[in-house]
C-alpha cells in the first residue's frame, strides 16, 4: 500500500493518531503543519525560561491511548511517564468553601458528606452510578461509532440503555438534570462545569453530559513532560512507522479533480500529489473556503453556534495562600451570568469562573519557588465580529476580577510581566483561522447537537475529516478517537478495498 500516498493536514492529536494508524499500515504519510511543533491546541510556551502547558491540561480516557499504542505495536507505559493523580481536582467557592474530589471514590463521599452533608452525599452516590450508566449506554453505539444517528442509536442501545436514557430525560439540559440529583447548589455548580469541557453552556447542554462525571471518575493522569509530551511521543511513532513531518509549512489549498481528491498546495506554491487527504483542523475553514472553494461543501453549509473561546494565562511565579492541587477550580456565586454574558451578550464574563493548573503539582511534590501554572477562563468566539466586545479594555478588566476572585479564595499569585503571557480569543482565532477562537468546534446546545457533527466522510471522494470540529467532539481523547474513525473510513475506502482485496465489494467496509 506504500503507493498509495496520504497527505494529513495539521498535526494536532487527531492529525496525529491518523498519521500513525495510517503509516503503521504501510501506506505513504506526509503530515503538513502549519507549527513549528506537533500538538495543534496542545500547545506548549516558553515563560520566563519554562516550559508551561497551554492548551489541554486534562489526561483522561486512557483507554483509547491504550488501543492506539497497542495497535502501533507498544504501550503507554513503554512510550511515556504517567502518573494517576489522586486527586482529580480541587474546588474553591467565594464563600471560603472547599472540596477536593478523589481517585478513590470513598474519599470522595467522604468528602462530600463533610462539605454538605450526609444526605448530599447519597445524592452525590446516585449520581455518579446515573453518570457511569449514562456513559456505559452511550460509549459503544455513540463514542465509538462511526456516524451515530437518532434512529441509529434508539437500535443499539438495548432496553437498558434506552431505560437509562428515559430515565434520565435527555431533552433535558445538563443545568435542569443536575437540579434534580443535588440540593446543594455548589455541587450543582461544580458537576455543571463539565458542559465546558465541550465549549458548552450548562443551561443549554443536554443531560448526557454527565457522563463526563464517569470519565474523570475512571481516572486523571498527569504526563511527565506536560500533554505536550504526548503529542511529541505521537509524532515520533508514527515517524518511526514511516510517516514525513514538514513543520512550518502552511496549506493553502486542497486540490480537487473530477469530485475526487488530488494534493494539496502549500502557501510557498509547492503541490504535494495525493490519493487521498486527512484534513484535522476546524470545519469551519472549510466552511469559509480557506482550503479553497472546491471543498467548502465538505462540511454542512450552515455555520453551527460556536463553542467556548478562552482567554488564559501561562504564568511561572510563586504562589501563597491555599495549597493548590494539579487541577483547580474557583467559582463565582452567580454561575449562570456567566454563561448569559458569553453567549447571550457576547461579553468576557463579569464574574468568571477560573480554572488553575498548577502542573508542578499533583504528585506528591510541592514547589518551593517559582511554579508553572495556566489560569483560564472562557470567554466568547467573537474574535472575528467587526462588533466584538473583546476590547482590551475589556480583556484588561477580566484580568483583574479572575486574578480578584484567587485573591478572594485566599490564592495570591502577583507575576511580573515577563512571568505572564496571556493568550486571548483573538490569538487563538489566529491560530485556527475561521473559527472566531472557538476551541471546541460547535457549542454542544441541545440534544440533537449531538449527531450534529460531521464525521470522518465527506461527499469529496479521499477528503476525510479528524479533530474537535468533528464526531464524536472536543477533548484529547475524542479528537484522538475522531483520528482512529478517519483512518478507518480511509482504509475501507473503494480505492483501498478494491485495490489491495480484489473480492472485496465495492461499498468495503465501510464504517456507515
Amino acid at each position: 500500500m506504500a503507493d498509495h500516498r496520504v497527505v494529513v493536514i495539521g498535526a494536532g492529536m487527531a492529525g496525529l493518531v491518523s498519521a500513525l494508524e495510517l503509516a503503521r499500515q504501510g501506506l505513504d504519510v506526509t503530515v503538513i503543519e502549519a507549527a513549528d511543533a506537533p500538538g495543534g491546541k496542545i500547545r506548549q510556551i516558553q515563560v520566563d525560561g519554562a516550559p508551561i502547558d497551554s492548551g489541554p491540561t486534562v489526561f483522561t480516557m486512557r483507554w483509547v491511548f491504550d488501543e492506539i499504542f497497542a495497535a502501533a505495536g507498544t504501550s503507554l507505559e513503554a512510550e511515556l511517564s504517567i502518573t494517576a493523580l489522586p486527586i482529580l481536582a480541587r474546588h474553591f467557592w467565594s464563600d471560603g468553601s472547599t472540596l477536593d474530589l478523589f481517585a478513590d471514590p470513598r474519599r470522595s463521599l467522604e468528602a462530600v458528606a463533610t462539605f454538605a452533608g450526609a444526605q448530599e452525599a447519597g445524592r452525590f452516590e446516585r449520581f455518579c452510578a446515573m453518570a457511569r450508566e449514562v456513559y456505559q449506554a452511550l460509549e459503544g453505539p455513540y463514542i465509538r461509532s462511526a456516524a451515530p444517528s437518532v434512529m441509529g442509536l434508539g437500535g443499539q442501545l438495548g432496553a437498558r440503555g434506552l431505560a437509562t436514557l428515559t430515565r434520565l430525560g435527555p431533552m433535558r439540559s445538563l443545568w435542569d438534570s443536575l437540579g434534580q440529583h443535588f440540593r446543594d447548589p455548589r455541587l450543582r455548580q461544580l458537576f455543571a462545569r463539565y458542559a465546558t469541557y465541550c465549549g458548552s453552556s450548562p443551561w443549554h447542554a443536554p443531560a448526557t453530559l454527565m457522563l463526563i462525571a464517569q470519565v474523570e471518575l475512571e481516572g486523571v493522569w498527569s504526563v511527565q513532560g506536560g500533554m505536550h509530551e504526548l503529542a511529541r511521543c505521537m509524532a515520533r511513532l508514527a515517524t518511526q512507522r514511516g510517516a514525513l513531518f514538514h513543520y512550518g509549512q502552511h496549506c493553502k489549498a486542497i486540490l480537487v479533480q473530477g469530485g475526487q481528491v488530488t494534493g494539496v498546495e502549500l502557501s510557498s506554491g509547492q503541490r504535494l500529489e495525493a490519493d487521498s487527504v486527512v484534513f484535522n483542523g476546524d470545519g469551519a475553514a472549510l466552511r469559509a473556503g480557506l482550503l479553497g472553494s472546491t471543498v467548502q461543501n465538505a462540511v454542512p453549509g450552515k455555520a453551527p453556534q460556536r463553542s467556548l473561546s478562552a482567554l488564559t494565562w501561562s504564568v511561572h511565579a510563586r504562589t501563597t495562600g491555599v495549597p493548590l492541587d494539579r487541577h483547580n477550580v474557583f467559582f463565582q456565586a452567580d454561575y449562570e451570568s456567566e454563561f448569559r454574558d458569553i453567549f447571550s451578550k457576547g461579553r468576557l464574563p463579569l464574574q468568571p469562573t477560573v480554572y488553575v493548573c498548577a502542573q508542578d503539582r499533583g504528585t506528591g511534590s510541592v514547589p518551593s519557588g517559582a511554579e508553572r501554572l495556566l489560569c483560564l477562563v472562557n470567554a466568547p468566539a467573537s474574535a472575528d465580529q467587526p462588533n466584538s466586545r473583546l476590547t482590551e479594555e475589556a480583556l484588561e478588566q477580566c484580568q483583574t476580577t479572575s486574578f480578584q476572585l484567587l485573591a478572594q479564595c485566599g490564592l495570591t499569585i502577583n507575576p511580573q510581566p515577563e512571568q505572564m503571557q496571556r493568550t486571548t480569543p483573538q490569538d487563538f482565532h489566529r491560530l485556527f483561522p475561521a473559527t472566531g477562537g472557538a476551541l471546541y468546534g460547535q457549542a454542544t446546545h441541545g440534544w440533537m447537537s449531538a449527531f450534529a457533527r460531521p464525521g470522518a466522510r465527506t461527499p469529496i471522494e479521499g477528503l476525510y475529516l479528524a479533530g474537535g470540529s468533528v464526531h464524536p467532539g472536543p477533548g484529547v481523547p475524542m479528537a484522538a478517537l475522531s483520528g482512529r474513525l478517519a483512518a478507518a473510513a480511509l482504509m475501507a475506502s473503494p480505492a483501498l478495498t478494491k485495490r489491495y482485496h480484489p473480492a472485496a465489494t465495492s461499498g468495503g467496509t465501510s464504517m456507515h
